[in-house]
């Protein structure tokens, strides 16, 4: 099966946008759509195979090999640095990373700002630009409840509507980054699988030009 493209694709909504393309692209797997609980699905006849990966995971199995190609987030590949090729930005899953905070939030400069996030790296790369001193305080959920409960004077997360931060009276404070999906490919299987991957690529390309 070394002629097969290995296919990591993120679980969710997401996930199942993205397979809408790679199918439109020529690259179809019928039984993925069986709506079984399966994790791996293949199509023989186009050699192509594709897994149900977590979100965060999808570029550690893409670097590690285990797949040819895949889907992860722009902020994925910013926090992580995986060492992989970033092929196409899918023009999906479109979002922003963002600084938010309470209401009444003034920045007094003379003092050191805590920062809660589950994107430490991002946050400190974002923050040494502008020379601040900041406290990273690193959470893996409810964000939002730190400036509430006083634990951070900021939160950096992902914003998409910010409705959640409405309904918990935060605001944004400066959006700063613009998050996609974006198709990713292991090095070494680029070099080996070259035209398959150009091809696949070309295609979702031209579906991503009107959007």
């Amino acid at each position: 099966m070394k002629n097969w493209l290995n296919v990591a694709l993120p679980k969710g909504r997401l996930g199942e946008k993205v397979y809408q393309m790679f199918e439109k692209a020529g690259f179809p797997c019928p039984e993925i759509k069986e709506g079984n609980r399966k994790l791996i699905f293949e199509n023989a006849e186009k050699k192509v195979r594709y897994f149900w990966v977590k979100p965060s995971d999808v570029a550690i199995y893409v670097e590690r090999g285990a797949a040819d190609i895949g889907v992860a987030g722009k902020d994925i590949l910013l926090e992580y640095k995986p060492d992989v090729y970033e092929l196409l930005d899918l023009k999906t899953g479109k979002c922003h990373m963002a600084v938010a905070a309470k209401n009444d939030f003034v920045d007094d400069r003379n003092r050191t700002l805590t920062v809660a996030t589950k994107f430490t790296n991002i946050a400190k790369d974002y923050f040494a630009k502008q020379g601040r001193v900041i406290d990273v305080i690193s959470l893996n959920g409810s964000i939002e409840l730190a400036p509430i409960l006083n634990l951070s004077d900021v939160i950096v997360d992902i914003v998409e509507t910010g409705a959640t931060l409405k309904a918990n009276n935060l605001v944004v404070v400066e959006k700063f980054t613009p998050i996609s999906a974006r198709l990713i490919a292991n090095k070494s299987s680029y070099n080996f699988k070259a035209q398959v991957i150009e091809e696949l690529k070309s295609k979702l390309e031209e579906q991503t030009e009107n959007i």
